[in-house]
């Protein structure tokens, strides 16, 4: 790489948006770093992050099926309220219809610890799950996705304002990421090119 004049994309050491609220109780922690799943719609993770812009930071919310991979639901918003996670949940509760049982997991953020959160995941069917607070590992999934969004986004682009942030993760998420991005864990397929090869099998997975 020195030779040809490149140099590697690393992921920049951001400020954590884990905010615990003391006075909440979370959930236990229903996956134990086994991030696994022999269906769709078993298990979801999920997390925060912010994009940088010239005009200030603008929040992303993702939802995460470990089973393929796949973006399911996102939200993005010039805050960190509870809405926020919860109109991600919405996206993939509304794109999925997913059965009861499914686990939603997570780190303690006070977004996630939220009585309009749980009630949501309630209404659902869906069980919360979440990690210890200030370990990466114990949501490494979502993570791993947010690692890879800032070497192949983040990082090469500035953004003037929170518009062309929104258009260019959308972009990303729905033109890239779930269509054409592979993976090695997958076969080297896309999320969406892995489920669909797989859409007879699991076709019961979708009511």
């Amino acid at each position: 790489m020195r030779a040809a004049g490149l140099v590697g994309c690393h992921r920049r050491r951001g400020r954590g948006l884990t905010r615990r609220d003391p006075t909440a109780a979370p959930a236990p922690d229903l996956v134990g770093r086994q991030f696994t799943a022999e269906r769709p719609d078993r298990l979801w993770v999920a997390d925060i992050t912010y994009v940088p812009t010239w005009s200030g930071w603008l929040s992303l919310a993702v939802v995460l099926d470990v089973w393929s991979r796949r973006v399911v639901g996102w939200a993005m918003a010039d805050h960190l309220r509870t809405e926020l996670v919860v109109d991600a949940l919405d996206m993939a509760i509304w794109r999925r219809r997913p059965a009861t049982g499914l686990v939603h997991h997570s780190d303690q953020g006070c977004q996630d610890t939220s009585l309009a959160f749980g009630r949501r995941c309630r209404e659902a069917g869906i069980t919360p799950s979440m990690g210890s607070v200030g370990d990466a590992y114990d949501n490494a999934m979502a993570e791993s996705f947010f690692a890879t969004l800032e070497c192949e986004l983040l990082h090469r682009h500035r953004f003037r304002t929170r518009t062309e942030a929104r258009v260019a993760v959308f972009d990303y998420l729905e033109g890239f990421y779930n269509p054409h991005r592979r993976h090695s864990a997958l076969g080297q397929l896309s999320p969406t090119n892995f489920e669909r090869s797989h859409q007879t099998d699991y076709a019961s997975a979708q009511p």
